[in-house]
């Protein structure tokens, strides 16, 4: 099951909250210096789906599925670099697989080309609140400049709307915080 929402929506608290194996979309991150990375305001647009690594990040899932362990990049979203690898194993007992991040919009569709059989929930949370949230984390965790938190937070504000629709046409479902704990908490 593919988590999306936008950035501060709860996506990885919520994937950590249901105790289910999940894979992090946003560790097949390009880094910083990948040619051809599309800018903004000088700097990379990681908003942008050519800063991620759609094929590798579904290979990393196909795999995972198929044989039940895999190796996934490890990504320093401060550093904007991997800084390493991870090993993840489904247990036996595990039946849904999670795959969140910013990029499982773009997913989705992608894991059903591939075969995989997936769907998709979208976190639908008011757009201050979200704001907020993503505000708070990322100066918390020192992801970026607060110049940068400011300007990227206000248009990514803006584009939530867009966001949702996109995720909808791509055939996830929009669901409250609460309600997708609860499904979470049923698989």
């Amino acid at each position: 099951m593919l988590i999306a929402g936008p950035s501060g929506s709860g996506k990885s608290r919520l994937t950590l909250a249901s105790g289910l194996p999940q894979v992090r979309l946003d560790d097949f991150y390009h880094d910083a210096d990948h040619p051809g990375l599309p800018q903004t305001l000088g700097i990379p647009d990681w908003d942008d789906p050519a800063t991620w690594d759609g094929d590798a990040a579904i290979a990393a899932l196909a795999e995972l599925l198929d044989t039940g362990r895999t190796r996934t990049p490890d990504y320093s979203i401060p550093l904007s670099r991997k800084v390493g690898e991870k090993e993840l194993v489904i247990p036996d007992h595990a039946h849904v697989v999670l795959a969140e991040g910013i990029f499982a919009i773009q997913a989705l569709p992608l894991a059903r080309a591939a075969g995989i059989e997936a769907s998709g929930i979208y976190l639908d949370r008011p757009g201050a609140q979200v704001a907020y949230f993503r505000f708070k984390r990322d100066l918390k965790q020192h992801r970026k400049p607060p110049w940068v938190l400011v300007r990227r937070g206000l248009a990514l504000w803006q584009a939530q709307g867009e966001l949702k629709l996109k995720a909808l046409a791509n055939g996830f479902e929009a669901v409250s915080f609460a309600d997708a704990g609860r499904l979470l908490a049923g698989a």
